[in-house]
């Protein structure tokens, strides 16, 4: 009898407590926003001093990353491998969750980022009437795996070299996150939305204050939002529309003079179906273009890592060269350098000042040190052109070339915007670039030989000079000594196709032969050898950029508002200060009317109204179908109902 009352008072007290407190761990820093995984075992929180941390659900903190930068927003990529943070000054930052490591950088607003919302494609929305096959990028037939950021050699991870011990994760990041057709959206304090597909490819911007909006249920049609600033926003899971919550003015254009105008918060439905009905299309152009900007990223640490390490070598020859010049006018003679060497080369003498400068000024030590110098830089230069630049350039060649290709399917791929003249001008340029690349390899070798020639016969003539035997030195060709005094001594070669503005010099037969090969199918810029290396690299990125800007352009504008609904008012004077706890779920409708599978994600959307907006207090307010509520003739679809909270109870935050 006692077993079964103590049963009866258990039973009674889990009946009393629905919820129980599994954890209650102090933290150090006051936590301004979280977010749970997809799979609900890692919470992500960001701190009021903006470090991140990444927990278990036991509480195991994984990691701590403090990004530098004031965290406004932060997300989950749908398959949890990835953080999305968003940043006051309109960065969006994506990170690895294995180590915290930073994999992306990209600028997509001018002002805050308030929210952030990755949806990624339902795959039993796909129309049965769409059998375009699923694309298979053949790169991996016929490339190696794509190279990574080059690193300096002999540094450690953490060390000043570009690449430390994740960078084999980004491009690894990138492969797995184009399998799955995703998009990162992003609202700014503006009222900027933003969307890139991968997180990463930016294909679309649109902004709520400079588009018409319809207010069916007024029997008007002519609105625009006014200082409005997004809240929250979501995509549905079939990518055909994004429901947005926002705060800003409803102005009636119409009756501007009346100055009727309704500030408060606006639940605003927009037609994304371009993402669904050309998901095959800008699924390829988006993988394509994806891969070519990562490897666009190792051109430019490569060439970057290639200049720092040549002018370094280059710093030190000329410090300890520079001092014969002085020697000379010290000496009082009116030579050059070039003449006090060719007249040691051809044995007519040796004046005082060469002498002082070989034997005292240099010596074999430093000549030593210089030569190494060199050699190091020579080495490095030829491991980053073979392991890094160039089969970066050949991978993006063949890339432009699959979306040149794909640019011919007009039928296809007009729509999305992807342009055939602006293809074939970046595939134009990029063939340019490889042969830039083959000839900065050749130009590069050839003067490290000599270089390598030139310090030998040196070395020669300071072991005569201090009467030190010379049978262990190699022989030097005299040959390739004067051209070295003639076209190196004072000038630089590696330097001149390092430098964007330089001009360079291009022979006449060459020139003839570009010229020549326009009629057999050559490039049309006949005067792409006059330009440097990274001018033909800075170049491709214009072209680039151009080519990449159409399909963005080009779907922004098939992005429509088909309605808003009028959730709350506020008052004029708390307008700006406004932030009160709003959600946007999907959820799939098993009930769903439509036939189309692709039609069967609901939303719902839950804001908490403020206390002097209506006359109910402590009030949350849940809608069923925005979408079909904003776009409906009248308001007598709209379903919908009020939670009413205790008094005593205050709404912190909300989630459906």
């Amino acid at each position: 009898m006692a077993e079964e009352q103590m049963e009866e008072a258990s039973t009674a007290a889990a009946a009393a407590t629905p919820f129980q407190l599994q954890f209650d761990k102090p933290i150090p820093f006051q936590i301004k926003m979280a977010e749970w995984n997809p799979e609900k075992d890692l919470l992500a929180m960001v701190t009021d001093d903006s470090k991140v941390l990444l927990h278990r659900f036991n509480w195991q903190r994984l990691w701590t990353i403090s990004p530098g930068k004031c965290i406004t927003s932060i997300c989950w990529s749908p398959d949890g491998k990835i953080i999305a943070l968003g940043t006051e000054d309109g960065l969006v930052l994506l990170h690895d969750v294995e180590n915290g490591k930073m994999l992306r950088t990209m600028k997509s607003h001018d002002v805050a980022i308030v929210c952030l919302n990755w949806a990624e494609d339902d795959l039993l929305s796909r129309p049965d009437k769409d059998e375009f096959l699923p694309y298979e990028d053949r790169t991996a037939r016929f490339f190696p795996p794509a190279p990574v950021m080059p690193r300096i050699g002999g540094l450690s991870s953490g060390d000043t070299g570009l690449a430390d011990e994740n960078e084999e994760a980004i491009p690894q990041f990138c492969s797995a996150s184009c399998q799955r057709f995703n998009i990162l959206c992003s609202g700014g304090k503006d009222g900027c939305v933003c969307f890139s597909i991968f997180g990463i490819f930016p294909v679309g911007k649109i902004n709520i204050n400079k588009i018409p909006i319809n207010v069916e249920s007024s029997g008007k049609k002519n609105y625009q939002l006014q200082d409005a600033s997004v809240s929250k926003v979501s995509l549905s899971r079939n990518l055909q529309k994004l429901v947005l919550l926002c705060y800003g003015k409803l102005i009636d254009t119409e009756n501007l003079s009346h100055n009727c105008e309704t500030a408060g918060l606006h639940c605003l439905y927009l037609d994304t179906s371009i993402f669904f009905n050309r998901k095959n299309e800008l699924h390829q152009v988006s993988q394509q273009a994806s891969s070519i900007q990562n490897l666009v990223e190792v051109v430019r640490a490569s060439i970057s890592l290639i200049s720092k390490q040549w002018s370094s070598a280059m710093n030190l020859f000329h410090e300890k060269f520079s001092a014969l010049p002085n020697l000379i006018a010290a000496h009082g003679a009116e030579s050059s350098s070039e003449d006090e060497f060719l007249s040691l080369l051809f044995g007519t003498r040796t004046s005082p000042a060469l002498h002082q400068f070989l034997a005292s000024s240099l010596g074999e030590a430093g000549l030593k040190r210089i030569a190494k110098a060199v050699d190091s830089a020579g080495r490095e230069i030829r491991g980053v052109v073979s392991e890094h630049l160039q089969p970066a350039v050949e991978i993006i060649s063949f890339r432009l070339a699959e979306l040149r290709g794909l640019a011919r399917w007009r039928s296809r791929f007009q729509i999305i915007g992807l342009d055939e003249k602006l293809m074939d001008r970046v595939t134009e340029s990029i063939g340019m670039l490889v042969v830039q690349v083959e000839r900065f390899s050749r130009v590069a070798a050839t003067v490290l030989y000599l270089f390598q020639n030139f310090f030998t016969w040196v070395l020669k003539c300071v072991k005569i000079l201090l009467n030190e035997p010379t049978d262990q030195v190699p022989a030097a060709n005299s040959e390739l000594v004067v051209i070295f005094l003639k076209f190196l001594l004072d000038k630089d070669p590696i330097k001149q196709l390092l430098e964007a503005d330089e001009r360079i010099e291009c022979d006449m037969d060459t020139a003839r032969h570009v010229e020549q090969l326009v009629v057999f199918g050559g490039f049309t810029d006949t005067q792409f050898l006059e330009r440097s290396l990274v001018k033909q690299f800075n170049q491709l990125e214009d072209s680039l950029k151009e080519a990449f800007l159409m399909p963005f352009t080009t779907i922004s504008s098939q992005i429509h508002c088909q309605g808003l609904l009028p959730l709350y008012p506020v008052t004029s004077d708390t307008f700006s200060s406004t932030c009160t706890p709003t959600s946007i779920s999907f959820y799939k409708d098993e009930d769903s009317q439509h036939e189309d599978s692709s039609h069967n994600w609901t939303d719902y959307v839950c804001f908490k109204i403020p206390d002097g907006s209506l006359n109910e207090r402590n009030c949350i307010g849940v809608i069923k179908d925005s979408g079909n509520c904003c776009t409906a003739l009248s308001t007598s679809s709209l379903s919908g109902f009020l939670l009413h909270m205790p008094d005593e109870y205050e709404c912190v935050d909300l989630s459906l």
